[in-house]
């Protein structure tokens, strides 16, 4: 990807949901205002969304703590399967977990995550033309920021699996001109309180 200036690509995983398929509980409501007081005076260019109601919601109240960044709605940004390896691609020793996990993936599912998944590495990635380095938030879900981060990294497309972000964390990717792309913040949750940190990760994780 060509690019004459750096882009700075923040992302963040949605507030804590009330459930799959509405929006946020007073929790992450919490976790995304303080989320958008947190990145107060940095000079976002937009903030990018899915169209699901807990990310609009997250992004809807991360803008109102921010001046005039406009607001995108993007199926890009939204919740989907990014790419699903056959078994010869995956480690022999987690082969059957992964499969297992991805199995519940609907035949739509299947077809339509990998092409969302590349334009969002057009969309959302690598160095921007013009002279001054651009910011930009994508207020999205744990699958799209994982395969983002495993993307930054040169990593095999299947890795995004065992990737996990917490509700309303923090992760920022550089992507300078002549470079390969830097993970500067990753799962960062220092703008919450201890309360308010490490949903939406599995308990086990938890720290």
């Amino acid at each position: 990807m060509t690019g004459t200036a750096t882009r700075y690509l923040y992302l963040v995983r949605h507030g804590e949901a009330a459930s799959e398929e509405s929006g946020l509980t007073e929790a992450g409501r919490r976790q995304a205002v303080l989320l958008g007081r947190r990145l107060r005076g940095i000079p976002l260019a937009a903030v990018h969304h899915g169209p699901l109601p807990r990310a609009e919601q997250t992004a809807r109240l991360i803008g109102d703590q921010l001046e005039d960044v406009p607001l995108h709605v993007s199926d890009v940004a939204g919740d989907y399967v990014p790419h699903v390896p056959a078994r010869e691609e995956l480690p022999a020793d987690s082969a059957d977990l992964f499969l297992r996990f991805l199995a519940s993936a609907s035949e739509e599912e299947r077809e339509q995550g990998p092409g969302l998944a590349r334009r969002a590495l057009d969309l959302f990635t690598g160095p921007v033309d013009g002279e001054e380095d651009r910011h930009e938030l994508v207020v999205t879900h744990n699958f799209l920021v994982a395969w983002l981060v495993r993307d930054a990294m040169d990593a095999p497309h299947w890795r995004w699996l065992g990737l996990n972000h917490a509700n309303a964390a923090l992760t920022v990717i550089r992507y300078a001109p002549g470079r390969p792309a830097s993970v500067l913040v990753s799962n960062d949750m220092r703008h919450l309180p201890a309360e308010l940190r490490w949903t939406g990760f599995p308990p086990e994780l938890h720290v």
